[in-house]
């Protein structure tokens, strides 16, 4: 990732030239609940204030009447406070009056957050709405509609996404749309199930089949019949299951363990994984005939990091969930906008619970103090020793056991950065988001570790920094 802006997943839907696309910022959390107001830049910069006129007007107590400007230029996102009273926040971290700082995530204003959009003409269209439980913003929706194309044209679905994106939530879509939707979704993890019982358990046993089989055992296909099966993880299945499942999926019959006659069944099927299908053939993991089965239609599901759009409407939602009085203030939000969430949704609604309890002590209100500190990051080794990192004359000495373990330890951070590095085209902020780690920080490490920074993107975070 360069240091263009990092966009809210709805730009991923454009339907025209770039040159076609309509910039702006969306106005995700203001008043202390979710938001989806659009501001364009069509006409040009955009003045963000509490002023009586034009469209930047925020309804916001703690921002001035002329607050900041915004302007999109190069494919980045770039704001300057215009000397507010409570000043502006770029990416978690007040920026100086007068100074242009480009904007990678997410703009704070008074008590109102803002998201970066390279072209708001998708969400101008769809924007974001919770339906059934499933917040959707637009690539969310986007997804949901082809999932329901597929679902009406009778084909198989196939669903691609991190765990945690919400792939069971597509699939109970695909099921409402197809013409089973009146019965349950049947969902079943593959990767859950061990090896020596998945074929009883996928296409059932006649008794007598195995010792203790002392009664007929039908097998999630044929609960299936009439309705939709959902195989999460489909590639932890064994390939011997996997051929026998490609058979019932071509022949609509189903031959149970010690039976001597198959029996018809009838269900749509959808399927899914956290990995590339064609990788998982080439890998030996995934048949080649049952991949050309169920592969096609596919969907991809965006990490809830590209859907930042989402998460304001997600945390009302589980709060609301949880019947408790205390609301979340804009500083959770924020840091919650601002984490990578490996574990995607499930993560952040974890995190939430989380920290919804660590704040029934504190009153009304949940904030980022709340959060833990590793929640929303990626996974790794612990943080290294401050002591390894400061310069400061007075740090205590370490033993020679911490001292070896610093040196394991710095090998490996200095590996991590520079593979995250090259990945973020040399952008120290997007970087240290991918680690965890404050930007500051990150740059001490660097510092520490004599690693190199390509002087354009580095020139670039030190405009952000300004």
């Amino acid at each position: 990732m360069d240091s263009r802006t990092l966009p809210p997943s709805i730009t991923s839907q454009r339907d025209g030239r770039d040159d076609e696309a309509v910039p702006g910022v969306i106005v995700v959390f203001s008043g202390g609940v979710p938001r989806a107001r659009i501001m364009t830049l069509a006409s040009g910069p955009l003045e963000i204030g509490r002023s009586d006129a034009g469209p930047g007007k925020v309804e916001d107590g703690r921002v001035s009447r002329r607050h900041a400007l915004v302007v999109f230029e190069g494919g980045r996102c770039i704001v300057t406070d215009l000397g507010s009273q409570n000043g502006t926040f770029v990416d978690g971290e007040p920026i100086t009056p007068r100074i242009p700082t480009v904007v990678q995530r997410v703009i704070r204003i008074g008590d109102s957050l803002l998201v970066p959009c390279a072209d708001v003409r998708p969400f101008e269209r769809a924007g974001v709405h919770t339906v059934d439980g499933f917040v959707r913003g637009p690539a969310m929706q986007a997804v949901l509609e082809e999932a329901a194309r597929a679902a009406q044209s009778g084909t198989t679905l196939h669903v691609r996404g991190e765990s945690g994106t919400g792939k069971e939530g597509v699939a109970q879509a695909f099921h409402r749309a197809s013409a089973r939707g009146g019965k349950p979704l049947v969902a079943v993890n593959c990767a859950a199930i061990p090896h020596a019982i998945a074929e009883r358990l996928l296409f059932g046993a006649k008794r007598g089949a195995y010792s203790g089989a002392e009664a007929d055992a039908p097998g999630y296909i044929q609960e299936a019949d009439g309705s939709t099966l959902f195989l999460d993880e489909i590639a932890e299945l064994d390939l011997q299951v996997q051929a026998k499942l490609l058979r019932v999926l071509e022949s609509k019959e189903v031959l149970s363990l010690g039976a001597s006659k198959p029996r018809k069944v009838d269900f749509t099927f959808c399927s899914a994984t956290n990995k590339d299908l064609r990788a998982l053939v080439s890998a030996g993991t995934l048949r080649e005939d049952l991949y050309f089965r169920v592969g096609r239609p596919a969907v991809t599901l965006p990490a809830l990091r590209n859907r930042p759009e989402e998460i304001p409407a997600l945390i009302a939602q589980e709060l609301a969930k949880l019947s408790t009085m205390a609301k979340p203030h804009v500083s959770l939000v924020e840091q919650c906008l601002l984490r990578p969430w490996p574990g995607n949704v499930r993560e952040l609604l974890s995190e939430i619970r989380t920290a919804a309890q660590a704040a029934q002590v504190d009153g009304n209100r949940i904030a980022a103090n709340h959060l833990p500190a590793t929640a929303g990051s990626v996974f790794g080794h612990a943080m290294p020793d401050p002591r390894s990192i400061s310069s400061g004359a007075h740090a205590a000495p370490l033993s020679e056991g911490a001292r070896k373990r610093v040196q394991r330890d710095d090998a490996e951070w200095r590996m991590r950065i520079e593979e995250s590095l090259r990945a973020n085209a040399g952008n120290v902020a997007a970087t240290a988001r991918s680690l965890g780690l404050h930007r500051t920080q990150l740059r001490r490490m660097v510092e520490r570790y004599g690693i190199a920074l390509d002087p354009v993107a580095s020139s670039r975070d030190d405009d952000a920094d300004s």
